[in-house]
């Protein structure tokens, strides 16, 4: 995991790296995250083009490329490492009007009444504006 910023009452947010950190994230949320990570990391593998055709060194910046061109998924965690919200926003946390955000609590559940102010300091730190009407796909 990277750290990502700080949010009010001793809350980090980390961007999920790994598959295996997306698997663990999915586990501890019982949400399908790990498929959407496994599904947009795929994507944006696909969307590499080597800058050679010497085999050895096909995928010289590949990895760059992954990381450059999918979504971001986010964990937000307490002072204990326990996951609490789980976001996906797009490629480098950077505006798109055609991106949908995504944030849920454990289960899918809203994540608003209890996070409200992380989830702003989430946005805050990139520029974006997250709110519930937007990123929480399971209105009620």
């Amino acid at each position: 995991m990277e750290y990502i910023c700080d949010a009010p009452g001793d809350r980090t947010w980390f961007r999920l790296v790994t598959e295996g950190e997306a698997a663990a994230e999915s586990e501890a949320m019982r949400h399908a995250v790990e498929k959407h990570f496994r599904r947009e990391r795929e994507r944006a593998a696909e969307s590499f083009h080597p800058v050679t055709t010497v085999f050895i060194e096909q995928d010289i910046g590949k990895e760059a490329h992954i990381r450059r061109s999918m979504p971001l998924f986010l964990t937000l965690r307490d002072e204990n490492g326990q996951a609490l919200v789980t976001a996906m926003l797009p490629p480098g946390g950077k505006r798109d009007p055609d991106f949908g955000c995504i944030i849920v609590g454990p289960g899918n559940s809203d994540p608003y009444p209890d996070h409200a102010d992380a989830i702003k300091a989430l946005g805050a730190h990139f520029g974006l504006t997250l709110d519930r009407a937007r990123c929480y796909p399971y209105r009620r």
